[in-house]
Parts: structure tokens; C-alpha cells; sequence
């Protein structure tokens, strides 16, 4: 599965900044919809395309493998 690290890229920007980042500022920078934001930051399992995960890696000055990783799905037993 693919986890996305959207809200901790947020918080390690606002520590940086010393400010608040809210997903209307990120969505008015990157033109990526704040709903698409959102189900990006909560919702497990949600798939995007590379178009979204390249502006937020423009936005956040970043590396794809920065905002998004992969975990291992721990087998049924």
C-alpha cells in the first residue's frame, strides 16, 4: 500500500516558516483541488496521479519519495 505524508510535509513547513499551512494555501499554489488534498492526507489507500504528486513536489520542494511511501501489508494469518 502507498501512504502519503501530506499532513507531516505541512507541519515540517509551518515549523520552517514559523506560520500556519492550510490546504486552501497549498490548493491555490499547486492547483490541485482541496478535496483532492484532503482525501490525499486521510484517506488510506486513496490513489492520484502523477500530475498532483509532481506539484506538490513542486510546492514542498521535495522529492516524490518524500510525500509518498510504501508499506508492507502484514500477511492474514
Amino acid at each position: 500500500m502507498i501512504r502519503f505524508r501530506l499532513k507531516e510535509l505541512m507541519a515540517d513547513k509551518a515549523f520552517k516558516e514559523n506560520r500556519r499551512i492550510t490546504m486552501d494555501e497549498i490548493s491555490a499554489a499547486t492547483d490541485v483541488h482541496r478535496t483532492t488534498l484532503s482525501r490525499i492526507a486521510n484517506k488510506q489507500g486513496y490513489s492520484t496521479s502523477t500530475d498532483v504528486l509532481g506539484a506538490l513536489c513542486e510546492y514542498f520542494d521535495c522529492e516524490v519519495g518524500d510525500i509518498a511511501e510504501r508499506v508492507r501489508e502484514k500477511p492474514e494469518e
